[in-house]
């Protein structure tokens, strides 16, 4: 009866302590990866999304945007300042709670 008990408690034990290595062993796999140099599409893709970053910040909006963009957008914003009142469109609206 004990050693059967002993059993039991030793299957429980492995069990968790299977369970805790599993997940030791993914998180570690995750913290690697990201050591690891990136993939050339990952690599070429963020490039990208900086070099966007920078041109957008240098043209002070939408990169190699037209003048139908502009045309487009100031027609659109026409149309919500029509259709919901005045203020500025281009803002977060402030809200205030009492």
């Amino acid at each position: 009866m004990i050693l059967r008990q002993i059993l039991r408690l030793s299957s429980l034990f492995r069990s968790a302590v299977s369970v805790h290595v599993r997940r030791n062993i993914g998180l570690s796999a995750i913290v690697f990866n990201k050591t690891k140099e990136l993939d050339p599409v990952q690599k070429l893709f963020l490039d990208k999304i900086r070099e966007y970053n920078t041109k957008s910040k240098q043209a002070g909006g939408p990169v190699d945007a037209g003048p139908e963009f502009q045309k487009d957008m100031n027609e659109s914003l026409a149309r919500l300042q029509r259709a919901y009142g005045e203020g500025d469109l281009t803002k977060f609206p402030e809200f205030k709670f009492e």
